[in-house]
């Protein structure tokens, strides 16, 4: 089961919104149709009703991503249980796009994608990959970008759990940011230590010269 791919479900759903900058993607049926990629027949099946439904299971997803980001583990355990309940799953065992150097399958699982309506097959392989995620790797590898405004979700899959940003370009900006704001307090502080060897100076009298 390829893990990465079913817990990047969640990741590319909760980044359709950006709150802190009032921008949100999943605004029509396409939008949502092009979550599930081009091979999904389950996009096929995405009405005006889905845009809504989408929405509501971003909101969910977000909290489980904010829980973990802010640490609490437990909290981002709770809100991921409570969407696998309502969004079970369909295992199934396929093979027929792999083959080996025979010719035979290569037998896998993977998620089947044909519940009731299309939110319910995109949350629950959301969910169930995010759930993959957590329990392989821990809750601290799901973070939130820590480069204001931006708050997309991430997973963080480096060696050492350093990751802090949900791509380079915000790393980057989020660098330049802090080098900027290092070069500004030097700057007041070499202000403040002139400001104050001048009166110093200016306090002194003429005995004591």
């Amino acid at each position: 089961m390829e893990l990465a791919y079913y817990s990047d479900y969640a990741v590319r759903l909760v980044n359709t919104e950006e709150p802190a900058r009032s921008k949100d993607s999943l605004t029509s049926v396409d939008a949502v149709r092009e979550l599930f990629g081009e091979a999904s027949q389950m996009a096929r099946r995405v009405t005006d009703a889905d845009v809504t439904r989408f929405r509501s299971v971003r909101s969910r997803l977000r909290a489980v991503f904010t829980a973990a980001d802010e640490g609490d583990h437990t909290g981002a355990v709770d809100l991921l249980n409570s969407l696998l309940l309502e969004f079970p799953v369909s295992p199934q065992i396929s093979g027929h796009d792999y083959l080996d150097e025979e010719g035979r399958p290569r037998w896998h699982m993977h998620l089947a994608d044909h519940p009731s309506n299309a939110t319910a097959g995109y949350a629950a392989i959301a969910a169930m990959g995010l759930a993959f995620h957590l329990t392989e790797f821990g809750a601290d590898r799901l973070g939130l970008c820590q480069a204001s405004p931006c708050r997309n979700a991430y997973l963080d899959t480096s060696t050492n759990r350093s990751r802090r940003y949900c791509s380079d370009r915000c790393a980057t900006r989020a660098n330049v940011a802090a080098y900027r704001a290092r070069k500004r307090q030097e700057a007041a502080e070499a202000e403040r230590t002139g400001r104050t060897a001048v009166s110093s100076q200016e306090s002194t009298t003429p005995a004591d010269r």
